[in-house]
């Protein structure tokens, strides 16, 4: 789009402004102005090849600074990047529905935003800031990450992130969760009849405090039908758990013991969401041979970066 104070067709460079946006200016008149590229991420100045340069960076595991080094990108322009696509990814999560799912299991992961609970509480600092959960609900078979949810593990929290599984599913499928007891009843709350629900209960000989960085050692692990007729066999919560290990490899603000943690809550959620998206429809799983999304129905073919930035910003 070209932003011009005459009506005549003949122009030439006139350089530059301070933030790079090329000048022009009429020969007929001498009238200048500026040629506005929209290039879909409002001031910043990046491509749609370079926004995904330095999104296929940071989504396999690679810190901001990291990739401010790598490609020249100043931190604050790679930070900016995250938030907006981060938006567009979100919704195009949250546009999920009626996905025929048959067995889903649910389960949250711990990290934490600018500092520790802890630390958190006694400096006095906003909610915004300590511990931060995310709930998410995976299909066993397709692998497709069904919702996802950012905050405290709560009732609050726990009903937002069933509710837009509802929405993401359809037909009667069976769930599996860990002892939360916010699951409990929100769960049937929440799905009615469509559900079988059952909860795998793991007990530990010390709490996680006592061993410090060693996880604790499982005494058992105890299956519990809470709703509905669930398949024994079935009740597990495995694949939501080894897809826990690939999120803490794959985004850098998750690895443990680093000062790589998000700085604010906006960046965690958002850079969750990217991934989530990239995950779905861009990554191809080893044992599917194909995307989540494809082997849902969603799509017909594995999207690359460039078309998950464009499909994002339409949802």
């Amino acid at each position: 789009m070209i932003v011009s104070a005459c009506q005549h067709e003949e122009t030439k460079k006139h350089g530059r402004d301070t933030k790079g946006n090329q000048r022009l200016r009429c020969k007929a008149c001498g009238q200048t102005w500026i040629e506005k590229q929209d290039t879909g991420y409002g001031n910043l100045r990046i491509t749609e090849k370079e926004a995904a340069t330095v999104l296929g960076m940071l989504l396999e595991g690679m810190s901001v600074r990291s990739v401010e080094r790598l490609t020249g990108f100043h931190r604050d322009t790679v930070c900016d990047l995250v938030l907006r696509v981060g938006e567009n990814c979100e919704r195009l999560m949250d546009s999920i529905r009626d996905v025929e799912a048959k067995d889903v299991q649910v389960d949250e992961i711990w990290s934490f935003v600018g500092m520790k609970e802890k630390t958190r509480q006694a400096r006095g600092y906003s909610p915004e800031f300590g511990d931060s959960w995310t709930f998410l609900g995976i299909d066993r078979n397709t692998k497709m990450v069904l919702a996802f949810q950012v905050g405290e593990r709560d009732h609050d929290t726990t009903t937002t992130f069933l509710r837009k599984l509802d929405r993401a599913t359809a037909g009667r499928f069976q769930l599996s969760t860990d002892g939360l007891s916010t699951y409990t009843n929100n769960v049937p709350f929440t799905f009615g009849e469509r559900v079988d629900y059952a909860q795998l209960v793991k007990n530990y000989a010390a709490s996680q405090s006592e061993t410090r960085y060693s996880p604790a050692t499982i005494i058992n692990a105890e299956k519990k039908a809470v709703f509905g007729n669930p398949d024994w066999e079935k009740v597990c919560t495995s694949h939501i758990e080894s897809f826990n290990q690939k999120y803490r490899m794959a985004l850098r603000r998750f690895t443990r013991l680093t000062n790589a943690h998000s700085k604010s809550l906006e960046h965690h959620r958002a850079m969750q969401a990217i991934y989530l998206c990239y995950y779905n429809w861009c990554r191809k799983h080893d044992t599917l041979k194909q995307t989540p999304a494809q082997a849902s129905g969603l799509v017909e073919k594995q999207w690359t970066i460039r078309d998950l930035l464009q499909n994002a910003a339409e949802a």
